[in-house]
């Protein structure tokens, strides 16, 4: 009788083991309704994972909902064999961050012929292959970082010249191409603002710490900017011309404004500014909730978040 007795709760423990967590009450809550997976491009980046963290945080609010976040690892092949996987287990809802716009193309329309509702988070695809697009305007950005760029170094030198370090994101990903012309769309004006050093950081702060010191290297005086497609790589310049005693001859831009980490550097001083760039996962969570739940309910095809420059208080 004891061995069975025993048996019975260690069946109990297994079969709490499924889906679902326990509710804040500690009630364990009934079985998830809907199966949301997240194709996440790069777990590493850090603006990735506070998307990961906030929309765990999200949606672990509602018990009928079950979450699989995968990590594509920067890698395009992988992040498709992984959206394939997803497809096979027909989620209710699938969001992808793709890493690039080309190579995502197929499979996001591949679930959605699968009836898949599918929302493309804050990284365009070549083919409108989704039900709707949550994003902000890197192009505008661009922009707002190019007019404060020619602000700062009109003040610097009286005028708008000067040189600029140039630190852009992966080739052929969206956010990197238009945040590239925007800032052109502004500096291109002023031919005497020169770009000296142009080169790619992957996003990675390890990368754009190395391809700074090449710029150092190559220009051993007179750079005034530094802008960096987001805050890891503007963050790593930083670092290294500070290495080299040189961070004090010139400005560091960013990208991304984080409170922990973009936001950060610019009170400590670090970056004389950084650009918000909205997680977009709030409003992917409220879209998606609606999608799920509300059979009346035809989201837009595209929602657009809005950024905003961030500065020291002093300014």
């Amino acid at each position: 009788m004891k061995r069975i007795l025993l048996l019975c709760l260690a069946l109990g423990v297994f079969a709490g083991c499924g889906k679902g967590t326990t509710s804040p009450s500690g009630e364990a809550p009934a079985n998830p309704k809907y199966l949301v997976i997240f194709s996440q491009c790069n777990n590493a980046e850090p603006y990735r994972a506070a998307q990961n963290g906030l929309l765990k945080e999200l949606l672990a609010k509602d018990p009928e909902v079950k979450l699989a976040v995968y990590d594509g690892q920067a890698d395009a092949a992988k992040q498709i064999s992984q959206i394939e996987n997803a497809i096979r287990q027909k989620p209710d809802l699938l969001i992808v961050a793709p890493l690039q716009r080309d190579a995502l193309t197929k499979v996001m329309g591949e679930a959605m012929a699968a009836d898949i509702p599918t929302i493309c988070l804050e990284r365009d695809i070549i083919e409108p292959n989704y039900t709707t697009y949550i994003r902000c305007d890197n192009r505008k950005i661009g922009q707002m970082a190019g007019q404060y760029i020619v602000d700062y170094l009109t003040k610097k030198n009286g005028s708008p010249k000067g040189s600029l370090v140039e630190l852009q994101g992966m080739k052929a990903v969206e956010g990197a191409m238009n945040r590239h012309a925007g800032a052109h769309d502004v500096l291109g004006k002023y031919p005497e603002i020169k770009v000296i050093h142009d080169a790619t950081g992957n996003w990675m702060q390890d990368q754009g710490m190395d391809r700074m010191v090449e710029a150092l290297n190559a220009h051993p005086v007179g750079i005034d900017v530094v802008y960096g497609h987001n805050d890891p790589m503007a963050y790593g310049a930083y670092l290294a011309a500070k290495e080299k005693g040189r961070e004090k001859e010139m400005v560091f831009v960013g990208v991304d404004g984080l409170a922990h980490e973009g936001a950060k550097y610019v009170s400590e001083g670090v970056l004389g500014a950084t650009f918000e760039y909205p997680l977009c996962v709030n409003k992917a969570v409220e879209i998606g909730m609606k999608i799920l739940k509300d059979s009346t309910f035809t989201p837009e095809k595209t929602y657009l978040m809005e950024s905003r420059i961030i500065l020291p208080l002093s300014k």
